[in-house]
C-alpha cells in the first residue's frame, strides 16, 4: 500500500476525532473498559474510519487494533505481516483537552515495525517512518527528520500522564540535561525529530501504543530496546500484547 494512502487514512481519522473533540456534548461522553481505561466516541469513530480506509485501499492484511476484538494468539502467531492500530493514542489527553493525542498506524512484518504514521489532529502534523526514511508534514510542507545523535547535553522526554521515578536513573545514566513532558506517542516523535534524545517508559504499554512510534524513530536513525538497556530490540505480535518497559534513544 502506498505511503500516501496511509497518510490520507490517518488524516481522515484525525478529522473524525476533531469533529467530536470540538463538540462539547460528544467530547464529554466517556465509557470505561474492563481495565478501567477510558473510551471516548472519538476512539470508536477513528477506528471505523481507519478500517474503512484500509478496506477501500484494497487491504489484504490482518488488522490488530485497540478498539477491535483481538484475534487469539493461535491465529495471530501465523501472521507474517499485519496492521497495528491505535485509533486514538492519548485518550486521557483528549479528555483533558490539551491537544496531545494522536492517531497511530503501523505495519508490522515478522515481528518488526517496518512503517508507521503518527498524526496529531489538533495541530495537523503528520510523522512518517519507513524504508529508511522519516519525515514530518506540517503546514503542507514535508521535511525529512532525523535523530540528533547528541553526545552531550542530551534532553529527556517524559510522559505527561505516566511519569515514574525509575526514569530518573536512566536519564542520569545517559547524561541528560533537562527534560520535556508530552502526552501520547508524541514522545517518540520528539526523539525522531531531534527535539529530545532519550525516552524511557517504565510502566506498561500495549503493542499498538509503540508500533508506529518505533517505526518512525528507527527510520530516523534511533533505536527502541526492551527494558532500560541497549540489549534487545522490541518485538511485536507476542502472545501477550502487553509491553514491558522500553528505552528509546536518538543516538
Amino acid at each position: 500500500m502506498e505511503t500516501s494512502s496511509i497518510i490520507d487514512i490517518a488524516r481522515k481519522a484525525g478529522e473524525a476525532i476533531l469533529e467530536i473533540y470540538n463538540d462539547p456534548q460528544l467530547a464529554d461522553v466517556v465509557d470505561y473498559k474492563d481495565d478501567n481505561s477510558p473510551l471516548t466516541l472519538a476512539d470508536k469513530k477513528s477506528n471505523e474510519v481507519i478500517i474503512a480506509g484500509l478496506e477501500a485501499a484494497g487491504n489484504q492484511l490482518p488488522i490488530l487494533s485497540e478498539e477491535m476484538k483481538h484475534a487469539p494468539y493461535e491465529e495471530r502467531k501465523d501472521w507474517q505481516e499485519f496492521w497495528l492500530i491505535d485509533p486514538l493514542d492519548g485518550t486521557k489527553e483528549f479528555i483533558n483537552r490539551n491537544g496531545e493525542f494522536t492517531v497511530n498506524i503501523a505495519l508490522i512484518k515478522e515481528g518488526r515495525p517496518i512503517a508507521g504514521v503518527i498524526y496529531v489532529p489538533v495541530h495537523d502534523v503528520m510523522y512518517y517512518g519507513g524504508e529508511q526514511e522519516a519525515f514530518k508534514i506540517e503546514k503542507g510542507k514535508q521535511e525529512p527528520i532525523q535523530v540528533r545523535n547528541a553526545k552531550t547535553e542530551r534532553v529527556a522526554v517524559r510522559s505527561k500522564s505516566h511519569a515514574s521515578p525509575e526514569e530518573d536513573a536512566v536519564f542520569e545514566r545517559y547524561g541528560t540535561d533537562g527534560s520535556i513532558s508530552v502526552g501520547s506517542s508524541l514522545k517518540f516523535c520528539m526523539v525522531a525529530e531531534g527535539k529530545a534524545d532519550v525516552y524511557y517508559r517504565h510502566g506498561p504499554t500495549m503493542e499498538w501504543d509503540t508500533g508506529a512510534g518505533q517505526a518512525i524513530v528507527e527510520a530516523a536513525g534511533g533505536h527502541v530496546y526492551v527494558g532500560s538497556t541497549e540489549e534487545k530490540y522490541f518485538a511485536y505480535n507476542k502472545k501477550e500484547l502487553l509491553n514491558s518497559s522500553f528505552l528509546c534513544i536518538g543516538f
